[in-house]
């Protein structure tokens, strides 16, 4: 039993010493085969490593060689400059020494030149100071004596030049300044509305019978006094039969007066609460009108971005009057006036049409004010962004400021063409008469005149001359004289243009 126990011992260590043999050469053999699949892989990496380092440098070595290829054209191009600017300097040089040597031939023919006009001169002065001896001889005076006598003669000629100019000044600034008066005169009528017509102060309210008028009184005079007191305007209540005169200077006052006793009339309640509340509402109405009406008159023109108070300001225009011409009707004309001028003188015709309407919008004014219109109307349109073009525009329409734009001058030109152009504004026929025939007189004054027309309205003053006595040059003259007497002796509208006609007939009989 122990042999055999003895014996599987043995057994199991023999057994397990050849399994160890046996597990070591596997081991052996397996590390061998990884050892060899490592430098394997080991050649491979570095075979792949080196071709990449290949085609590494060989881009390197491309764009190095396209750096330098590069870098040898711009060097190229470089020389290329070089040369061609060295080619032009070389051709400056030539072409400066050749002008170098222009020059000095120039140079030569100009110092020849000098000294013969310094011999010249030379011989002028011998022969002037000859000519002085002989004058000296035959006057018995020096030359210094002589100069003292010229000087003296032209101080006194100066003197009486001086005299007569001081003279022509003094009269002419006499009649400007009687001209500019007028024109003050003129433009204060006109910005406060107080015209010598009736029809401009007074409007007329049409009932329809006297027992109206006791009415609109009151007891005690209580409604007449309410109607005074809420509408700023003077009732006049007198024998006229079915009629009452409303009288103010303002006639938006007087439109609002004439409207409201309309209604109170029509309703038949007339007493101190119900005018005031006719009047309030009628005064809203009114304003409602107003800018209505300046809405209107900008669509109809195609003016548009006008501010709101611009657009007040024009339907107020509607209720003023300047010698009796409606100022929106006269402010419309020159507005299309001005479109038509700036069209045919390639101009914009909205930017003028906006001027024309604009240009009296100071002779509106919403207070009292000492300032021109034309100076007020520019500050308003300054204030209410209009263009720099409209405020010139409208400020120097009457040589107020100096004119800057094309516009200016063609607003001014059709203000007067449409104030001016008969029929427009109120005029008696017999001082427009007397006025024509003041200007046909001033023709006649002129020696060689045989007959003067006064044609388009004054605008035009035609002279015949004769032709035996005036010549061309002469009747050049005369149409000049004229033209300065008119401007410096008569007050007159825009401009007067005077045609000067010399006509030589030859006529002859055949028998």
């Amino acid at each position: 039993m122990t042999t055999e126990i003895i014996f599987a011992v043995v057994g199991l260590l023999v057994g397990l010493g050849g399994g160890y043999i046996l597990w070591q050469n596997a081991m052996k053999k397996r590390s061998a085969l990884m050892l060899s699949e490592a430098a394997k892989e080991a050649e491979q990496i570095k075979k792949d490593r080196i071709l990449k380092a290949k085609e590494k440098f060989l881009n390197l070595k491309e764009e190095h060689e396209r750096a330098v290829q590069k870098r040898d054209q711009k060097l190229a191009e470089r020389q290329n400059s070089f040369r061609e600017k060295d080619e032009r300097l070389r051709q400056s040089i030539q072409e400066f020494k050749r002008d170098e040597r222009s020059l000095q031939k120039e140079k030569d023919i100009l110092s020849k030149r000098r000294e013969a006009l310094e011999a010249k001169t030379k011989e002028v002065e011998k022969l002037r100071d000859k000519q002085i001896a002989q004058l000296e001889t035959l006057t018995g005076m020096s030359e210094e004596e002589a100069k003292e006598q010229m000087i003296q003669t032209l101080k006194d000629k100066a003197k009486l030049d001086a005299q007569a100019y001081v003279r022509t000044t003094l009269e002419e600034a006499k009649l400007t300044a009687s001209q500019e008066a007028k024109k003050v005169v003129i433009q204060s009528i006109q910005r406060v509305a107080t015209e010598n017509a009736i029809e401009n102060a007074v409007s007329v309210f049409n009932i329809e019978n006297d027992d109206i008028k006791g009415k609109i009184i009151g007891r005690e005079g209580r409604n007449i006094r309410a109607i005074e007191a809420a509408t700023g305007v003077e009732i006049i209540v007198d024998d006229t039969p079915e009629a009452i005169l409303l009288s103010c200077f303002d006639p938006v006052r007087r439109e609002v007066a004439r409207l409201s006793m309309h209604k109170l009339v029509s309703d038949g309640r007339i007493h101190p609460a119900r005018i005031e509340e006719v009047v309030a509402k009628t005064t809203r109405q009114i304003e409602e009108e107003i800018i209505q009406i300046g809405k209107r008159t900008a669509i109809d023109l195609g003016i548009h971005g006008l501010h709101p108070e611009l657009i007040k300001t024009v339907g107020r225009m509607k209720y003023r009057s300047s010698y009796g011409q409606n100022l929106l009707q006269h402010s419309r004309e020159v507005a299309n006036l001005c479109a038509i001028m700036a069209s045919e003188l390639g101009l914009n015709p909205k930017l003028a049409k906006r001027a024309g309407l604009l240009h009296d919008i100071g002779k509106v004014p919403h207070e009292e004010t000492e300032l021109p219109h034309a100076i007020l109307g520019m500050q308003w349109a300054e204030k209410y962004g209009e263009k720099p073009e409209v405020c010139n525009a409208i400020g120097a329409h009457h040589d107020e400021i100096e004119m800057t734009s094309l516009i200016s001058p063609i607003v001014q030109v059709c203000d007067a063409v449409s104030g001016a152009r008969p029929g427009a504004r109120r005029m008696v026929a017999d001082s427009y008469i007397q006025r024509l025939k003041d200007l046909e007189n001033v023709a006649y004054d002129f020696d060689g005149v045989t007959k003067a027309y006064a044609i388009q309205a004054g605008r035009e003053l035609r002279v015949m001359v004769e032709s035996e006595k005036v010549n061309d040059a002469m009747a050049s003259q005369i149409s000049f004289d004229i033209s300065q007497k008119i401007q410096n002796e008569m007050t007159y509208p825009g401009q007067v243009k005077v045609t000067v006609i010399r006509e030589l007939r030859s006529v002859n009989v055949a028998k």
